[in-house]
């Protein structure tokens, strides 16, 4: 009798809290509000994006017709729960000749430092950043000292944006850069003849980056360089870059299914950071890559080694089912001995 009395008590318990959070949850849907799609063509201007993105509520969306749109100012999404969104590869976002400016940043104001914003999306576009007609890489300097060039994507002090079916070229400094980031989702993006990386990431943390096509890019297709931790990159094509993957400072991360071919010197690249002094160079405490793992890794016809690592301090490392194939100079190079774990490597020449 007891027991009974118990599991019926249990039973409300249950069914109250689940009616409490099926309250929070719909008070939760109700405080943002339906979403509210503004719709532009293509004769709009940057200003007429700007401000539409700018008088959006929470939940808001700016939806681009197909088209060209000439930007000579940054397009910023930079309060929470907004969008930018356009309708496939017809949306083109140009930069102006002369703009040397980013094409659109995702973050808060430049000069606000004390929250992120939180909550941003760019979807369904295309960016041409006409480098051969931009004379700058630098636009301006945030208030933490953070630069902004002139990049088809800015992403910088944001948290839980979501970058999806964008496609970045042709600019005068990178494809998608980000900084101060945690929790991103990048999906199907391609970059390619930019003026340096395809994607280059800083202190980025907790997020995914999938079905990447990196190519012909005149730096890397990936430059992990400043607290690059704990993140995940998966079924990636680089091809064609100066290098597929330069990294420093990146620590934890997960690279699954990477395609790097024809890179123009290595495939991957390893190190720590290093800065000069009164003595020369010295490498900058704390900025090894350490537990990184690669699986399921082919690399091919590069003009330097597979996977190269440059430091003893890049330790803890795990190549599994990798396959190198064609590398002029070779497969794995490391300083040490036993520096990377490899399991189940095939090697040709």
């Amino acid at each position: 009798m007891y027991r009974c009395k118990h599991v019926k008590l249990a039973f409300r318990f249950e069914l109250f809290a689940f009616l409490v959070f099926l309250a929070i949850g719909m008070f939760g849907h109700a405080a943002l509000g339906s979403p509210v799609i503004l719709t532009l063509s293509a004769n709009s201007s940057g200003a007429d994006i700007q401000k539409a993105l700018d008088g959006l509520p929470p939940n808001g969306e700016v939806l681009l017709g197909a088209g060209k749109y000439e930007i000579s100012q940054p397009l910023m999404l930079r309060h929470d729960y907004e969008t930018l969104r356009g309708s496939g590869s017809g949306t083109v976002l140009h930069l102006a000749n002369g703009a040397d400016c980013p094409v659109i940043i995702l973050g808060p104001p430049m000069n606000e430092l004390k929250r992120p914003a939180a909550h941003l999306r760019l979807a369904d576009l295309f960016i041409d950043g006409n480098r051969k007609n931009q004379k700058v890489e630098l636009w301006k300097s945030a208030g933490d000292g953070s630069e902004f060039n002139n990049n088809g994507v800015q992403i910088w002090n944001v948290t839980d944006a979501t970058i999806d079916h964008v496609t970045c070229c042709r600019c005068r400094s990178g494809g998608l850069v980000t900084a101060g980031v945690r929790r991103l989702q990048v999906n199907d993006f391609d970059s390619y003849d930019n003026q340096f990386d395809g994607l280059a990431c800083y202190e980025t943390e907790e997020s995914h980056f999938d079905d990447l096509h990196l190519h012909d890019n005149l730096a890397a297709g990936i430059s992990l360089d400043l607290a690059f931790n704990h993140n995940t990159i998966s079924g990636a094509v680089l091809a064609d870059n100066d290098l597929g993957v330069f990294m420093r400072s990146s620590s934890n991360n997960s690279f699954h299914g990477l395609t790097i071919s024809k890179s123009r010197h290595h495939g991957v690249f390893m190190a720590q950071s290093a800065a000069p002094t009164a003595k020369g160079w010295r490498l900058c405490p704390g900025t090894q890559c350490i537990g990184n793992i690669f699986t399921k890794l082919l690399v091919n016809d590069c003009g330097g080694r597979g996977f190269q690592v440059n430091d003893a301090s890049c330790i803890n490392n795990v190549i599994s089912g990798a396959r190198f194939l064609h590398n002029i100079l070779g497969d794995l190079g490391q300083p040490a001995k036993n520096l990377v774990l490899v399991r189940e490597m095939v090697a040709a020449h």
